[in-house]
């Protein structure tokens, strides 16, 4: 009885003076290891990061890349420290990377996680199809083209279905098309996913720069009118006429824009420069 009342006094103490009394995975040997700074490791001259022109999506993407990185070259360090003997690294890299671990891995956006430009597709796959179908026939059923009908829930379980055909089949020749349908739902029906929008239409006309979609139209109104970035949506018009002509009234819109946008954007460095003249230091004689 004396000898529980002393363990119990003994946690009690252990637990007030904040001393952590659960069981370790590793032996923690964080005092003897090397201190550095995570952002500025010593001996490594890494470049200031550049966003002035970066969008959200892009950011996220490498936030993404970086953290997947980090975690599967601790997880490579930590074997290669097992198989090489070197018990106290070996400890030091399962240490970090226990601590890694527990970091939760917001995704900020549901799209950060588009992939890759590198896709291409190239064949037939019935899986896919069947997926492409279901995808096709819930967008219908939630209200697609259909003014006044909307039905959120639909157009969830469709996005759902596109995205795992893309996923599960990414050599299907429906990627291109799913990829599209992507963004038409970002675009009509999420509120503030533009950003994500554009992303899935470039892709689609990535992977397929002849998909008979007007993935780059779509893209393009969405650069110029809700995100205002008009040199993109310039680049983008010229994609049109170039590519899309199986639509004419596309194909018209784009040519009027083109002519627009140029005209803005010469006037504007025509503008600059009048004004850099007129507030300019006169030359002494």
């Amino acid at each position: 009885m004396r000898i529980q009342t002393a363990n119990a006094a003994l946690i009690s103490i252990l637990i007030v003076a904040g001393c952590n009394t659960d069981p370790a995975w590793e032996p923690d040997q964080r005092a003897e290891g090397p201190t550095t700074r995570i952002d500025r490791p010593e001996g490594i001259d890494l470049p200031d990061l550049q966003i002035a022109d970066a969008r959200e999506v892009d950011m996220v993407e490498r936030v993404l890349m970086h953290r997947a990185m980090y975690h599967r070259s601790l997880a490579a360090l930590r074997e290669y420290y097992r198989e090489t003997g070197y018990e106290t690294k070996r400890i030091w890299a399962a240490n970090e990377l226990r601590d890694v671990s527990r970091i939760k891995p917001y995704r900020y956006i549901v799209a950060g996680e588009i992939p890759g430009n590198t896709l291409r597709p190239i064949e037939s796959i019935s899986a896919a199809d069947d997926l492409f179908a279901r995808g096709e026939t819930l967008m219908l059923e939630g209200g697609h083209s259909v003014p006044g009908l909307f039905r959120k829930q639909k157009m969830r379980e469709a996005l759902t279905l596109f995205k795992e055909l893309i996923e599960s089949y990414p050599t299907s020749d429906k990627i291109d098309d799913a990829a599209f349908f992507c963004g038409e739902i970002h675009k009509e029906y999420f509120k503030g996913d533009e950003e994500i929008a554009v992303r899935w239409y470039e892709r689609a006309f990535t992977w397929n720069p002849d998909i008979q979609r007007p993935a780059r139209f779509q893209a393009a109104a969405v650069y110029d009118l809700r995100l205002h970035d008009r040199d993109r949506a310039l680049e983008l018009y010229r994609g049109v006429v170039e590519h899309e002509n199986f639509n004419r009234s596309n194909v018209s819109f784009a040519l009027h824009r083109i002519d627009q946008l140029t005209w803005e954007k010469e006037s504007s460095t025509s503008d600059a420069i009048e004004s850099a003249e007129t507030f300019a230091p006169a030359r002494e004689p």
